[in-house]
């Protein structure tokens, strides 16, 4: 395999990956800003070279930023011997995002039980919340699958991938 980049197509794809996850519900510049880091050649970059590279003002790239920061999709670290934040995307940020859902889940159940419960059994706001709380706990059930099944695969990943690029 070969080890050139080309910047200028990441670039281009990195743009349209980042519309797509606008395109799905993701505020335009924080999917801008997870695609670039994500694209990045080490996985790290600073306020100002998003800024740079995505031709955004600094206030936008920091919402963006914020934003990632809550979903877990980004980390902030200190560069050593400066005084500038690193925003991060871990090769993991997906599985811990998702994760953070499960706790999410299990909180909108607890909530649900207790709307379900003073509803009036019967009646059509019944029907509704029952089978929303039973969508959330089956959503539950099936994520702490998926889990032990992607760490399964992600070990298969590493290993593939360890195999192509040994270092």
């Amino acid at each position: 395999m070969s080890a050139h980049r080309d910047d200028d197509a990441v670039k281009r794809y990195t743009e349209q990956f980042g519309n797509l996850l606008a395109e799905t519900g993701w505020p335009r510049m924080a999917g801008r800003v997870f695609a670039a880091i994500l694209s990045s050649v080490d996985g790290r970059m600073t306020a100002a070279e998003l800024s740079d590279q995505l031709q955004a003002s600094p206030a936008a790239v920091s919402g963006a930023v914020n934003y990632l920061l809550q979903l877990r999709l980004a980390t902030r670290e200190r560069e050593p011997g400066t005084r500038r934040d690193v925003y991060v995307v871990q090769d993991d940020a997906w599985y811990q995002t998702m994760m953070s859902e499960d706790a999410s889940l299990v909180r909108w159940s607890e909530s649900l039980r207790k709307v379900l419960d003073a509803s009036g059994e019967g009646t059509d706001a019944h029907h509704r919340i029952r089978i929303s709380l039973g969508f959330i706990d089956f959503i539950g059930s099936e994520v702490k699958g998926l889990s032990e099944r992607w760490i399964k695969r992600k070990a298969e990943l590493d290993a593939e991938i360890q195999t192509d690029y040994p270092t």
